[in-house]
């Protein structure tokens, strides 16, 4: 008889855990599906911003305590490394357009998630001059979700 209590008990124990559970995990996946909205819109207009010569729609993108961290390069910085990194991009390589596929998206959507993908770049005559893979860890800020650091390497040999 002491058994049968004690297995009830820890139904009991099991069915609390699991019912307490439950809400937590809603809002985390409900939290991760607004970050990886507001990642897919971020990456939908990163490219318009050298597509129209407007630094500040690149800008717009990061964190002010950025990290950018391109291949072969040293490390971009802080609130002035979007735009080091944009005139770079947009005059020294001719960069105009590009796209991301993103892959994944992990973490629990509070403060900061991982996303995982592959990269285009494109150039004014909208021809593929480089691609590769990306990691960037996106952070919430008050003004939304935004790039806290970005990292990449290219697929091409130089």
């Amino acid at each position: 008889m002491r058994r049968g209590n004690i297995f009830i008990v820890i139904q009991i124990i099991l069915m609390s855990l699991l019912f307490f559970s439950c809400p937590a995990q809603q809002k985390t996946n409900g939290n991760l599906e607004a970050a990886k909205k507001a990642i897919s819109a971020s990456n939908a207009i990163y490219f318009q911003a050298f597509a129209k010569g407007d630094s500040s729609i690149f800008i717009d993108r990061y964190a002010k305590d950025c990290w950018i961290m391109p291949p072969n390069a040293p490390a971009l910085c802080g609130v002035d490394a979007p735009l080091e990194f944009f005139k770079t991009a947009y005059h020294k390589f001719g960069l105009r357009n590009g796209k991301f596929i993103t892959i994944g998206v992990f973490g629990d959507g509070v403060e900061f998630v991982t996303e995982e993908g592959f990269w285009e770049s494109f150039d004014a005559n909208n021809k593929l001059f480089d691609n590769g893979k990306f990691l960037v860890l996106w952070k919430k800020t008050p003004a939304g979700w935004k790039m806290f650091r970005d990292s990449f390497s290219s697929d091409r040999s130089q």
